[in-house]
Order: C-alpha cells, then sequence, then structure tokens
C-alpha cells in the first residue's frame, strides 16, 4: 500500500476521488437513496446547478448523478452516504474479501450486528488487506478509509495495516 495518511473526514476522502469514482458513488446512492439523505443529495445537485430543489427533482436520474458527482463538498453525512454506496454497489466483491480474511460475520460484505465490537487486532488487519492484492490499490486504500471513518477506534488497525509493515515510520 502506500504511506498515505488516511484522510480524515468522509467529505475529505470524497473530494480526493477520482472524477470517475465520484460519478460512480453518485449512480450507486441514487438507484436507492438512503430517504434521510436523499434531500440533502437534491439540495447539493440544486446548488451546484444553481436552481431550485423541485427543477432538481425533476432532472433525470443520470442527470442527477452527473452533476452530484461534481459537488466537491456535499457535507459530511452525504459524503459517508456516498461512499457506502459506491463499496456496496461495484466494489461489493472488494467487501467480502477482506471480511472473510478477517473471519467477520457478514452478508455479502455486510457486517452483521455483533453489538459491542472488539477492535480489529493488528495481524489480522496486516493479513487481511494483505489478501487483497487482486484489488486496484486505490480501490483498497478507499475501502479502508471508509471503513475507519466508520468507527476509528474499532478500525484503528487499519491506517498500520494499510501502509504495511515497511512504511508504518512513513507518518
Amino acid at each position: 500500500m502506500s504511506a498515505r495518511a488516511f484522510h480524515p473526514t468522509a467529505a475529505r476522502l470524497w473530494r480526493h476521488l477520482a472524477p470517475a469514482e465520484r460519478l460512480a458513488a453518485a449512480v450507486a446512492f441514487l438507484r436507492e437513496p438512503p430517504p434521510d439523505l436523499f434531500a440533502s443529495a437534491l439540495g447539493a445537485v440544486a446548488r451546484a446547478r444553481r436552481t431550485r430543489p423541485q427543477a432538481a427533482r425533476a432532472l433525470a436520474t443520470d442527470a442527477q448523478a452527473q452533476i452530484l458527482a461534481t459537488v466537491l463538498d456535499p457535507g459530511e453525512a452525504l459524503a459517508q452516504g456516498l461512499l457506502v454506496a459506491l463499496h456496496l454497489s461495484e466494489r461489493r466483491p472488494l467487501l467480502v474479501a477482506f471480511l472473510d480474511a478477517l473471519g467477520l460475520a457478514h452478508d455479502e460484505g455486510v457486517l452483521k450486528d455483533e453489538g459491542e465490537s472488539p477492535p480489529v487486532d493488528g495481524e489480522k488487519a496486516g493479513a487481511a488487506v494483505r489478501a487483497l492484492q487482486a484489488f486496484s490499490r486505490e480501490h483498497v486504500e478507499t475501502y479502508l478509509n471508509t471503513l475507519w471513518l466508520q468507527d476509528p477506534d474499532r478500525w484503528a488497525a487499519l491506517a498500520a495495516a494499510a501502509r504495511g509493515p515497511d512504511e508504518s515510520a512513513c507518518d
């Protein structure tokens, strides 16, 4: 992996994604938008187009997605939702491989509710990250950063695991 530190917020991680990744995330998000974030997404589209929310709502979904992908600061909650949508769509095999390598119960890449979840062991995290070598390094880094943002205490070991043993002293 690289020596790059995790982005501290979902909005910052979103801003650093490639345009094609942001578009894939926006398309996945709008395919089945979470009700609690849909209004925020339409608001972001309306602000980007400098139009009224009704006009944003009337746009075709693909047009909404293209516009939403250009919004570099969608806000923290919406950025988190977009990142999750990205991973739960076309990147699901990455999630499955990682959680399988960790030995964590999941349903096609979505962790099963385990109540109080202890922090992930550093050695196990490193082994699970190494098991992802078949996937794009950038996709793996984005996924690990997204997972860490959702629960920094549980996933603290991911920052070091993503860098690898030779790079952990680079920060």
